[in-house]
């Protein structure tokens, strides 16, 4: 018996060695799976050479369509290497932005994959065109808030925009609009959304419904007011309050008039693929559709450059915390009141937003193995 207790005291600190060495394996192993697991799972860093070279005699930029757009024009100009560097790229966008601390503008060549790129168009409102939402009248306001300057937007669609859809339909992964409002029963039988594709027969239907909604509207307001009450204290604060520079409520564009279901502006040659992002919906639900499709990169087009193109659903200001975003600075106008063209207008706006965002134009965005315009 005292041997046998002799042999147990021996043999067991021997099985408990042999147990602790075999859990401490066994850890370790565990721990380096679960490292190459995070590993595998985080994306690969590029150190980012910022040497930046000088641009000799660089022309201006966004100098394609002058009627539109003021090019821009800045003395400081440097070359910086390419910022998305896709493998495989089948799409090259050229693009820049302004630095103050580098005391000009930075310009780099961009290489993308047209799977993961989608091309958005912001607000392309169907205002005062076949579709039948027309400006109120006498003094109501919508778009770019006169016909006349709605009719500008409306031929730098066809002229700009349009033709820049058509060249990366079919090729990108999508092409989108964005519209205000929610997904209402209407629009979604005439456009394809997120979630559904109509047939050509409910696209039939929901297009002759929605014209005859918006043809039985009565698109008139009060006329402007032909006489305002003024202190002799702050008649300045007084006059503004009762007739300021934009009222698109009800005073002057009719009850129910941003109610009606806002359609795509016939500029646009809509696609049944194309797709229509709600701005009700928020932005959680187009972040999720494209990143679950895999997009990564953005093309940023359409209006207004200062108002709804930076701040709305599918505004840069949203699109920007999750994706490559490339703003089509020439395919944007901005609002141009007290002018009759946009086009310093729009300059301002996309050179504030160069600060912090990737500015190119429609002929910087090449398609690989396609001749240069």
């Amino acid at each position: 018996m005292e041997t046998t207790r002799i042999a147990r005291f021996i043999r067991l600190p021997a099985i408990e060695e042999i147990e602790w060495a075999v859990m401490r394996s066994t850890c370790l192993f565990l721990m380096c799976v679960a490292s190459l697991s995070v590993w595998a799972d985080e994306p690969t860093v590029r150190r980012y050479q910022n040497v930046l070279k000088p641009i000799l005699n660089a022309q201006p930029l966004l100098a394609d369509y002058p009627e539109y757009f003021e090019p821009i024009q800045e003395e400081a100009r440097f070359e910086g290497p390419a910022i998305v560097d896709d493998e495989g790229a089948d799409l090259h966008v050229r693009a820049w932005r302004f630095s103050y601390n580098a005391r000009g503008i930075i310009e780099m060549p961009n290489h993308l994959r047209l799977k993961e790129t989608a091309v958005i168009m912001v607000h392309p409102w169907a205002i005062d065109d076949a579709w039948g939402w027309k400006s109120p009248e006498p003094n109501g306001v919508a778009d770019f808030c006169t016909p006349k300057k709605n009719a500008l937007a409306a031929g730098h669609t066809k002229k700009v925009i349009d033709p820049f859809l058509k060249k990366l339909r079919s090729k990108v992964a999508f092409v989108m609009y964005s519209l205000p409002g929610a997904a209402d029963a209407v629009r979604t039988r005439v456009y394809r959304s997120f979630n559904r594709t109509p047939t050509a027969a409910e696209t039939a239907l929901g297009e002759m419904e929605l014209r005859k909604m918006l043809a039985d509207f009565d698109y008139s307001g009060q006329p402007l007011p032909e006489t305002l009450s003024l202190g002799k204290n702050t008649p300045v604060i007084e006059y503004f309050r009762q007739f300021p520079g934009l009222d698109a409520g009800a005073r002057f564009n009719g009850s129910g008039f941003w109610d009606l279901p806002i359609p795509v502006s016939t500029s646009v040659g809509v696609d049944p693929q194309d797709i229509v992002i709600y701005d009700k919906e928020g932005y959680g639900p187009l972040r999720d559709f494209l990143k679950t499709n895999g997009v990564r990169h953005v093309l940023l087009t359409g209006y207004a450059t200062d108002m709804c193109y930076c701040r709305t659903t599918a505004g840069y200001e949203n699109l920007s915390k999750d994706f490559n975003v490339f703003l089509v600075a020439d395919a944007s106008l901005a609002t141009f009141p007290s002018n009759s063209s946009p086009r310093f207008a729009v300059n301002a706006a996309i050179s504030i937003a160069a600060l912090n965002q990737l500015i190119t134009q429609v002929s910087w965005v090449q398609i690989a193995n396609e001749s240069r315009p």
